[in-house]
């Protein structure tokens, strides 16, 4: 773990932009074929369901591959978008475009509405939930006879004017496609995308780092039935005739193949996925004479992607073109600057008779804390004194049996962990929770776009902003690499760099120093003088004893969840109870 901070950080490598050109050229050259290429009906048919599919699939790009969310019924969001435009045209003579965005609001209100009731639960719970409501859609169709014509179905479904020959109906579905795909992919490097791609990596620390988890995932379930919506209404006008059965079950699991195999976290990938599924039956059909032999094949075609290809055939190939990236420009960063802890009251925070029981358990029992601004204050205590649940309910990762937490003024008490951070609160953790499929730029820039932050609305100034806090710690020269190749020193230091990035008003360090190697511990208490040395308010937990004592002005001894001592280093450390309490014996023996 580096701390020199030098005056030209180091090289800034952005993402290469070849991609967009070439993805421009590759989608007008679909729509040019599907307008002038001869077609007869089965490949136009093939065509057309390939491009609805795949818009339906770009939805899950969004709220798996992003966010991480598993979501077992988008062939129900793809058929309430087909039933919208069927059922709104036939039955009600609505104009085409108007029931495509009836559908698209009628499947993203249900993904809202479905992601706010569940996803409080996450995992298999949550796929089980989407299973239900997959099914309770099903039988729905089947049975509302009187609405959905039941298993018969609605035919005669129009196309819109200018879009009745089934060549432009496809030019149309190809750049739909196209501009959902451009979107979802900008989506990734967005706050929003961010905030997702964060969530999946580690719930607490994007909490922690100022993002609404529980907003975000809605969002991401929402935005993932809106495409599966829009998805279903242009499969309606392209077959004129939609079914219960088209929407079953059986068509969420082929959803989710298709993205898994192409590639979750790219709509290239959703693409490649859709038209690998649709295609390949129809490659193996003259094998159809064989029994059993299609599906056979067709299987172990899945199986041997799925395992030697774990990021989807996209991934694959994505990695390997990432080793013709060119280094880009030395580009000069500014300094780090902080707030210096702010104006206001001598105390940034106090805590009040500060409680947290667990059933009879009173891991924090009336607990008194008094953080003065700019000073480095250590919490320190034998193994279980609560130090780290106090720290969790300081920072809204436990809520407070009783008393009351004051940060700058502002009473927190209640707030949740995002809300503490946009006030003014930064942490980092015991066990590094970073999101460790982002750079270490992406890491840090999570942090800097705190809500209320120095430069929160303005995109540059963040990432800025974001360079400048890996440079403070040493490490701008890599700001662009994957944080899961970093040694475990230099995760830390940019876990630090994200708190420092959301300029905190206090600085929560979860044992700082677990385990770092002498030399690094060295480098963190030189970084931890630096950081005070800014004016920034810090409270440090650690058992190494050498830190607390070189860098704490101020320590509170806290056993068996009751604070024990409280003062200056030397006054604390001679208190024969915080003698007693380490060594385990009376205080006259341990004297």
């Amino acid at each position: 773990m580096s701390t020199t901070a030098t005056a030209d950080a180091g090289a800034v490598r952005p993402r290469i932009r070849w991609g967009l050109p070439a993805y421009i050229v590759l989608v007008a050259a679909a729509i040019a074929f599907a307008v002038i290429a001869p077609k007869t009906g089965y490949i136009l048919n093939i065509s057309l369901q390939a491009t609805t599919y795949a818009i339906a699939v770009l939805g899950l790009t969004v709220v798996l591959g992003l966010c991480g969310q598993i979501n077992l019924a988008q062939a129900a969001f793809f058929g309430l978008g087909a039933y919208a435009v069927g059922l709104g045209q036939t039955d009600y003579g609505v104009n085409f475009w108007v029931c495509l965005l009836v559908g698209t609001g009628i499947a993203a209100m249900f993904g809202a509405i479905l992601g706010a009731s569940t996803l409080r639960l996450g995992g298999h719970y949550l796929a089980m939930v989407t299973i239900s409501f997959q099914q309770i859609v099903t039988l729905v169709l089947i049975n509302w006879i009187p609405v959905t014509k039941g298993p018969d179905g609605v035919r005669a479904i129009p196309r819109p004017v200018l879009f009745t020959d089934g060549s432009a109906y496809l030019a149309l579905c190809i750049g739909v496609l196209g501009l959902l795909g451009y979107l979802v992919w900008r989506l990734r490097d967005t706050r929003l995308g961010r905030a997702m791609r964060a969530v999946r990596d580690n719930e607490l620390a994007a909490g922690v780092a100022g993002i609404d988890v529980y907003r975000t995932k809605v969002t991401a379930f929402a935005l993932s039935a809106m495409l599966g919506g829009i998805g279903g209404g242009l499969f309606a006008g392209g077959f004129a005739y939609v079914s219960p059965d088209q929407f079953s079950f059986a068509e969420s699991v082929v959803f989710l193949t298709m993205v898994l195999l192409g590639g979750v976290a790219s709509p290239i990938g959703a693409a490649i996925g859709t038209g690998l599924l649709i295609v390949l039956p129809e490659w193996l059909r003259f094998l159809k004479a064989i029994p059993g032999l299609y599906l056979a094949i067709y299987g172990a075609a899945v199986i041997l992607i799925v395992l030697f290809m774990p990021d989807g055939i996209w991934g694959f190939v994505r990695s390997r073109l990432d080793r013709f990236k060119r280094p880009s420009a030395v580009v000069a960063v500014p300094p780090l600057q902080l707030a210096g802890g702010g104006t206001g009251a001598e105390t940034v925070l106090e805590a009040r008779d500060l409680s947290k029981h667990f059933g009879g358990l009173k891991a924090v029992d009336e607990v008194d804390i008094a953080v003065r601004r700019g000073g480095v204050h250590a919490l320190i205590g034998p193994n279980g004194s609560g130090k780290t649940t106090t720290l969790n309910v300081l920072s809204g990762l436990y809520k407070a049996t009783s008393g009351g937490i004051i940060l700058n003024g502002r009473d927190i008490t209640t707030l949740p962990p995002h809300a503490r951070t946009a006030a003014g609160m930064g942490r980092t953790f015991q066990n590094i929770r970073l999101f460790r499929s982002m750079t270490a730029l992406e890491n840090v820039t999570v942090g800097a776009e705190r809500p209320g932050g120095p430069v929160s609305g303005d995109a540059a100034a963040v990432v800025e902003r974001a360079r400048a806090a890996l440079a403070f710690v040493g490490l701008e020269h890599r700001a662009d690499e994957v944080v899961a190749g970093f040694s475990y020193g230099h995760q830390r230091a940019i876990e630090i760099a994200r708190a420092l990035a959301s300029d905190p008003v206090l600085l929560l360090l979860d044992e700082p120093g677990a385990g770092l190697n002498s030399s690094e511990k060295v480098e963190l208490r030189d970084l931890l003088k630096r950081i005070s040395a800014r004016g920034l308010t810090i409270m440090i937990i650690d058992h190494d004893m050498t830190l607390v004592t070189e860098v704490a002005h101020h320590i509170t001894v806290l056993n068996f969840g009751r604070r024990i001592a409280d003062g200056t280093p030397a006054d604390v450390l001679a208190h024969p109870d915080v003698i007693a309490a380490y060594l385990g014996t009376a205080p006259d023996a341990a004297a």
